[in-house]
């Protein structure tokens, strides 16, 4: 057989004893190694612990620390321990592998063995190598090996330190835990769960502490900590120190640090340390709330049927009346977590009158005002407080409703902010609950006192005004007879204003019309009223006017009185205005030079100045003597002539006022100007005194034309005179005849009181018509005297002879003594004679008006023209006067309640 077919020989294995030797080494070695790589990865998460634990009783550990530490302790299991077993375990788990670590130590025994190790492997066949050599090599290795302990080729050993770090830190820990529970455990989860919020446990604890604090802008704050009923630790002392101020410090007053700090203005951090524990405080410096604005809505009583208002506080004070309910809002500048209101206090009333001041803030405290009241020695009146608390809505809170009762109070305000701050401290609103009062009325335009014909119109306003609203207003009027009459007196009301609610002042304008209303000659007593919405409150009345609603016969003599008192007026005008003359004649006399000086020229500008006052005089004459001249056309009983008369002496008054005396006037304030020479001033006086002769002398042409008129006003006021006289008795007759069934057979003491009235009123008339028939007699006599008209001596000399006074006095006798029948009779039969007098006065006037004076011509075309135009201001007039009295219908008549209407029939 040939070489290339010998098969190879097997392996030689080395010598069982090596193989143990070496297993041993490798079990050794494993057994150190995997000890170490345990024990350090223990090391490390007992360290990284530790270190967690030490760093918590120091500061406040982040959590990425803690990660990392955490990271960093675990790293010795994960990363370490992997390697190192990787290293020693992994790496030498063959023979080989083995023998090189030995060849570090012992390297001759080393490369022997790796060498022998190699030899057992070897495939090659007999004739290259002889197994027994290399059996031989195995032992002679396998017996040096043997010879040696081969644990001496192990790494230096590091496991008993490794042990000791760990038996030590496990005592340390052990001790943590034993001694430290609490702060072990909390270590303990901070160190296991880095990333969590487990708050650090410290040996001083602090019951709630607040991590954000809004403070006072700029003002001094406290802050209070208290610890914790389980802290530890109770250190004697603490500090606060706000960024980088100078630290605040606080001494344990029963468990509690009170640290009081300086005002501030920009946020920051107080950072507090007690003992092992510090606690980070955020500070904001805010404002303080602050009110923006305060409203009320009020619903007043339902009475006063005013919806709910809402009323602007700015000025700190509520006036409301009484019974109203009120709900109070307050506008803060920032959301409010509370509000308060209370207790409130009652004023006195030398309190709550005492000016509308401002009592929101700076209003006196409580105590001095209830000192006040005391000194002042007043009882307070019945009052009950109100509280209660805001419903807060964002920036508004809102009060509950309460009602205003009769006194006035004050309420205080409290609340605080969403950041804990108080409001301003003393912040105060004041009710004042108001009386609804009686309204009040007033008639404007008219005077006090009036004189009128019946189918005149009086246009005046009637106001009123109230505090709350007026429900009702108008006139009311009530009459009185000034003489006995049969008739009743006139009474009635106009409303003007109905139901004008929350309408505290109110004007309306009115027309009252006697002949409109049906009021015959008489008193009335016109007022008006207004009405409120308190109720069951009565009418408040105006200030009453007296209208004296005339005949035409009373009327005209009130004009003649009148037109009396206007000549005697322009007489003295005249007069004045002579002695102005005389004045101006005596200066023209002067030579121009001398008028020229310093005196001159005051008397010239004091003669100016008279004739300005006497010209301002004449005007006001004048529009006096227009009035005058209207109403008597008005009247209808004065003859054309006595009016044409009045109209050419009031032509001439309004010629000199307009014309003549701005002539004089202006003559002399021409002649005091500075730039005259001497021929010019004496011309401009001379001047002057031409103008004023002529006014001299109109005026007396005015006075002898009004005095003719006068004249014969005069006498158609006899006319007027005697027929009021005839009147007067008609009415003592005829309320005699309506008392007639209650008066015959009767003694004065057995009359009803209403018929013992009725007797005196006719005793009284009787005794006033009876002097006035006294009167017409004696001015009969002094008119003729002047006048020398037979007319007036015949109509004299039949009263004189029909001895009417002594007869007049027997009425007034016989109604003495109850004996109406006879008084009746006595009173008609003078009311008929005085009757005949004045028709027979009245012929004979119009006899010498139509015949033109006596001398029989026609009438002129002077008189035609004035005829013609008295007839058209007469149309004029009563166009007018009818105007006017539909007006005041149709005011009544709107002022009448709605007739209602009549039902519908029933349908079949």
């Amino acid at each position: 057989m040939s070489e290339s077919n010998t098969p190879p020989l097997p392996p030689v294995a080395i010598p069982e004893s090596l193989r143990r030797q070496l297993e041993a080494f490798r079990r050794h070695l494993w057994r150190v190694k995997v000890f170490e790589a345990f024990a350090a990865g223990v090391v490390g998460l007992l360290v990284s612990f530790l270190l967690v634990y030490g760093l918590d009783r120091i500061w406040v550990t982040p959590a990425l620390v803690r990660l990392a530490i955490l990271i960093g302790g675990t790293s010795l299991f994960a990363v370490f321990a992997p390697f190192w077993l990787h290293r020693w375990v992994w790496r030498h788990r063959r023979e080989a592998q083995l023998a090189r670590l030995i060849a570090r130590r012992f390297p001759g025994l080393g490369d022997r063995l790796l060498g022998v190790i190699e030899l057992q492997n070897q495939r090659e066949d007999a004739d290259s190598l002889s197994p027994r050599l290399r059996a031989a090599a195995m032992e002679v290795v396998a017996a040096e090996a043997g010879r040696r302990s081969l644990d001496d080729a192990l790494p230096p050993p590091r496991q008993r330190r490794w042990a000791l770090a760990l038996l030590v830190l496990t005592g340390g820990v052990a001790a943590v835990l034993t001694l430290t529970p609490r702060a072990g455990i909390n270590a303990f989860k901070r160190w296991l769960m880095p990333l969590s919020d487990t708050e650090r446990y410290t040996f001083t604890r602090l019951e709630n502490p607040l991590g954000y604090l809004a403070v006072p802008y700029g003002e001094a704050f406290e802050v209070s900590l208290r610890l914790s009923k389980d802290s530890e630790q109770h250190p004697g002392a603490a500090s606060g120190r706000y960024g980088l101020q100078p630290p605040v410090h606080a001494d344990n007053d029963g468990n509690t640090y009170h640290f009081s700090f300086p005002g501030q203005q920009d946020p920051g951090t107080v950072v507090f340390r007690i003992g092992d524990a510090r606690h980070d405080l955020k500070v904001e410096p805010l404002q303080r709330p602050s009110v923006k604005a305060v409203t009320a809505s009020v619903t007043p009583p339902a009475y006063l049927s005013i919806p709910e208002q809402t009323v602007d506080l700015s000025n700190g004070v509520l006036s409301t009346v009484e019974g109203s309910r009120v709900r109070i809002k307050l506008t803060t500048n920032r959301a409010l977590a509370n509000a308060t209101f209370g207790p409130t206090r009652a004023l006195l009333a030398t309190e709550a009158g005492a000016g509308k001041h401002a009592a929101a803030t700076g209003a006196a405290g409580d105590a001095a005002a209830t000192g006040d009241a005391a000194a002042a020695g007043d009882s307070p009146p019945p009052y009950t407080p109100l509280t209660g608390t805001l419903t807060p809505r964002e920036c508004d809170s809102v009060t509950p409703d309460f009602e205003i009762g009769k006194v006035a109070f004050e309420i205080p305000f409290a609340w605080t902010d969403q950041y804990g701050l108080a409001g301003e401290a003393g912040f105060r609103l004041r009710v004042d609950a108001l009386a609804d009062a009686a309204p009040t009325c007033y008639l404007q335009g008219i005077e006090r006192q009036k004189v009128m014909l019946p189918e005149e119109t009086l246009d005046f306003e009637v106001l009123a005004e109230d505090d709350f609203g007026i429900k009702l207003a108008g006139i009311e009027w009530s009459g009185e007879f000034t003489k006995p009459s049969a008739d009743a007196p006139a009474k009635g009301e106009m409303k003007l204003v109905e139901g004008a609610s929350q309408q505290q002042r109110v004007s309306r304008p009115a027309a009252f019309s006697p002949k409109a209303f049906g009021i015959m000659p008489q008193k009335i007593t016109l007022r008006g009223f207004a009405e409120d919405y308190f109720p069951e409150r009565p009418r408040v009345y105006s200030e009453a006017v007296t209208i004296f609603v005339l005949t035409r016969d009373e009327h005209a003599q009130l004009l003649k009185s009148q037109f009396d008192r206007v000549i005697t007026e322009l007489e003295d005008l005249e007069r004045r205005e002579e002695g102005q003359f005389d004045e101006t004649q005596r200066l023209d006399e002067l030579t121009g030079d001398d008028l020229q000086k310093e005196e001159n020229r005051k008397r010239l500008a004091a003669q100016e100045l008279a004739e300005t006052e006497t010209n301002r005089r004449m005007d006001d004459l004048t529009a006096r003597t227009e009035q005058l001249m209207k109403d008597a056309a008005r009247n209808g009983e004065i003859d054309k002539a006595t009016l044409k008369k009045m109209a050419e002496s009031l032509k001439s008054m309004q010629e000199l006022g307009k014309q003549d005396m701005p002539k004089v006037q202006g003559k002399m304030a021409d002649a005091q100007e500075q730039s005259n020479t001497p021929e010019k001033t004496s011309k401009d006086v001379d001047q002057a005194k031409d103008e004023q002769a002529k006014v001299v002398e109109k005026m007396k042409e005015a006075i002898d034309k009004a005095n003719d008129a006068n004249r014969r006003m005069e006498a158609g006021t006899f006319i007027n005179r005697l027929k009021k006289a005839a009147t007067e008795e008609e009415a003592v007759a005829g309320s005699l005849i309506e008392a007639f069934t209650s008066l015959l057979g009767n003694r004065p003491s057995e009359n009803d009181p209403k018929d013992a009235r009725c007797i005196k009123e006719a005793n009284r008339q009787q005794t006033d018509t009876a002097g006035d028939v006294r009167w017409i007699q004696e001015d009969l006599g002094h008119y003729f005297a002047r006048t020398e008209k037979d007319v007036f001596k015949q109509i004299f000399d039949e009263m004189r002879e029909s001895k009417i006074d002594v007869g007049m006095e027997d009425v007034r006798n016989r109604l003495r003594d109850n004996h109406a029948y006879f008084a009746t009779e006595g009173a008609k039969q003078w009311a008929g004679k005085l009757t005949e007098w004045a028709k027979k006065l009245e012929g004979e006037m119009k006899k010498d008006q139509q015949g033109g004076g006596g001398d029989g011509g026609g009438a002129s075309p002077e008189d035609d023209d004035f005829e013609f135009m008295l007839r058209v201001m007469k149309m004029i007039q009563s166009e007018q006067d009818l105007r006017a009295r539909t007006r005041a219908l149709e005011q009544f008549h709107r002022a009448l309640p709605p007739v209602p209407k009549p039902a519908a029939a029933p349908k079949p």
